[in-house]
């Protein structure tokens, strides 16, 4: 892929040369830990970078500092770290991923592309209170339990940018107090079947 354009997203060639690093080691990597599956491989780009990259048109400048739930292979969170490097060079980023292969796979990522990021090795609940302006996920949990991490590790004014598939709406029904929450349900621009659960707490 020579170009990345996405919307009104377009990103230098430095970007995009990182970018295409990244999926090299994806690949490189994934023969032995299995990051994602082989059937995804095939149309990475459009499954899981462009997908990934779609949550960067909800952040604005004030949004310093985002937190990446269950962070796997580095979707979403290493992919707006590499665009927001251009685009948002003031944002701090904070992978979590409890499986320590993974980890180190995110570390090797991150050094490539020359991020000042943050990769904590622990589960998400064990974590201490991270104070996110901004807290994603893509396929890690129910709606239910992500806002409970929504709720452990946002400030005040968080915003929660969920990747999330066709069962939405039953995952919302099971929500315990879900009036606490506003909640707006944004159309994904990459797959059809899928949205982004764009969440804030009620004052």
């Amino acid at each position: 892929m020579n170009k990345f354009n996405l919307g009104e997203l377009n990103v230098s060639r430095e970007t995009m040369e990182l970018l295409n690093s990244y999926v090299d080691l994806l690949k490189k990597w994934n023969r032995a830990i299995n990051l994602i599956s082989n059937n995804s491989m095939c149309d990475v780009w459009e499954r899981h970078f462009l997908d990934s990259a779609q949550l960067i048109r909800f952040l604005s400048v004030e949004k310093k500092n985002w937190v990446d739930l269950g962070s796997g292979a580095g979707f979403p969170g290493l992919v707006i770290a590499i665009l927001a490097k251009e685009k948002f060079p003031g944002l701090k980023m904070t992978l979590i991923e409890s499986d320590k292969r993974k980890c180190i796979f995110l570390n090797e990522v991150a050094r490539a592309s020359q991020l000042d990021i943050k990769i904590l090795s622990n589960r998400i609940e064990d974590c201490p209170n991270l104070n996110a302006d901004v807290i994603s996920a893509r396929a890690l949990a129910p709606m239910k339990k992500l806002l409970l991490f929504f709720d452990l590790h946002g400030k005040n004014g968080c915003k929660g940018l969920f990747l999330k598939g066709k069962n939405l709406n039953s995952e919302l029904r099971v929500v315990d107090n879900i009036n606490r929450f506003k909640i707006k349900v944004n159309l994904s621009l990459i797959d059809a079947n899928g949205c982004i659960a764009e969440v804030e707490k009620r004052n």
